[in-house]
């Protein structure tokens, strides 16, 4: 939010302003959950069983399919940046904390497809019954301000909450569960479709 406001005070171009905003997420992570997408993109690319998709993501060498989906993810997500206004921008940035509490919530909630990792070293020590009722709260305060910047944060709102059952699905049937680098995947995915939605709902009803 801090650099949207810069970019409209200083009249900051729609280039830098998305390439800069797509950057400060993975400074400030890291890079840890794109990393997270980078193996799945690799796995689901192989074919393979849910041994070998497990397998396969444990492989710290990236793949061909896993640099096109990042090259292909990062340039949409520079896109979306590039039209963002103060309401979608700040939409946006509740879409962090939204998507962070529901994979927290999935962590605790669904399937683990291994008894160990790096997941696993997150989720037991947590007392279960206070996690899910802490971030199910932060999920619908969440939801409730982006709806409140805009009538049409529905939308996000609903994708969101729409693609958390789609991440059950998809790791139940492709891996036996959830893994870190899953939860990654569906961190990057998510906030890559409610950043699109937010910019884009926005857009159609200012043409309405």
């Amino acid at each position: 939010m801090i650099w949207q406001l810069v970019c409209n005070k200083f009249n900051i171009g729609t280039l830098m302003r998305g390439a800069v905003s797509a950057a400060i997420p993975i400074m400030i992570t890291g890079g840890i959950h794109l990393d997270g997408f980078c193996d799945v993109s690799d796995a689901m690319a192989s074919w393979g069983d849910k041994a070998r998709r497990l397998e396969i993501m444990k492989d710290s060498h990236i793949g061909a399919f896993a640099v096109i989906r990042v090259v292909l993810y990062l340039a949409l997500e520079i896109a979306i940046y590039s039209e963002t206004n103060t309401k979608s921008a700040l939409m946006i940035a509740i879409g962090f904390v939204l998507s962070r509490s529901l994979s927290g919530f999935a962590a605790v909630t669904f399937k683990s497809a291994k008894k160990e990792g790096a997941l696993l070293d997150f989720v037991d020590p947590a007392h279960l019954a206070i996690t899910k009722i802490s971030l199910s709260l932060t999920a619908i305060f969440c939801s409730t301000a982006m709806m409140l910047v805009s009538p049409c944060g529905v939308l996000p709102v609903a994708l969101a909450f729409v693609f958390l059952a789609y991440y059950r699905y998809f790791s139940y049937n492709n891996f036996g569960g959830i893994t870190g680098d899953l939860a990654g995947w569906f961190l990057q995915v998510c906030e890559l479709l409610t950043a699109f939605s937010a910019v884009m709902i926005l857009k159609i009803m200012e043409v309405l």
